[in-house]
Order: structure tokens, then sequence, then C-alpha cells
């Protein structure tokens, strides 16, 4: 075998990997602030395949268990996007100044919603 000679596999047995996301919306879920099935129906009309909306196909899944969304792509999928289209739904029904999208440190394919540290705010302006 002559070096610098790369080997193709077949295609059968090379599969293209996907990339899977998770919004984790359990605490406003717990608290009633907000319903997760909205949410999901949110990304699966808004969500763009080939430039085109809601033509999810074969290509992206959308799934929900237990106030997680998770989000399964199998070709180029941007985390940035699903973050983008997350903030949008809260704003639209008016929680976005009480919620915000925070990617998770320990995992990079997480997304979680969060409340604002209200109380914080309010210490530091009675110091004033």
């Amino acid at each position: 075998m002559a070096r610098g000679v790369a080997v193709k596999s077949s295609g059968a047995g090379a599969k293209k990997k996907g990339a899977a996301f998770v919004i984790d919306c359990s605490k406003p879920v717990d608290d009633k602030i907000m319903e997760i099935a909205t949410l999901e129906k949110f990304l699966q009309e808004r969500i763009k395949v080939g430039g085109k909306p809601g033509a999810l196909g074969d290509s992206v899944s959308i799934t929900r268990d237990h106030g997680k969304i998770t989000v399964t792509a199998h070709s180029n999928f941007s985390k940035r996007y699903l973050k983008y289209l997350t903030k949008k739904h809260l704003k639209k029904y008016n929680i976005r100044d009480w919620l915000r999208v925070i990617a998770s440190n320990k995992d990079r394919n997480l997304y979680e919603l969060r409340y604002f540290n209200i109380e914080d705010e309010a210490a530091g302006e009675d110091e004033d």
C-alpha cells in the first residue's frame, strides 16, 4: 500500500452523525409560566430547512419529554439558530421579561430557560 493514499469506506457503514440539541424548560413549565407544547409547535412551524419554514422532513426531528425539547438534526443545524427561535417564542408570549435562554457550561448541546435574578438588581438599587 502506498503512503498518502486515502481509503474510502463504503457508504453502507459510514453514516453522517446528526447533532442533538436540548432545550430544558422544566422550571417555567413546573411553575406554569409556559406550556412546552406551544414551544414545540412553534419550533416545528418556524425551523427552516432548505429555506422553507415548517418543511422539516427527515432532516430535523423534534421530540418532547418531561419539560425538555430535543431537536435532532441530520444535516447542518446551528445551535445559535435554536436559541434565536426560542427567544422569539418567549417574546411572542410576553415572557421574555422574566425568562432568559442560557447555554449550559456542562453540556455543549443544552440550553436552559432560567429566571432573571430580580432580587439581586433590587438590592443593588437600594444601596445607592
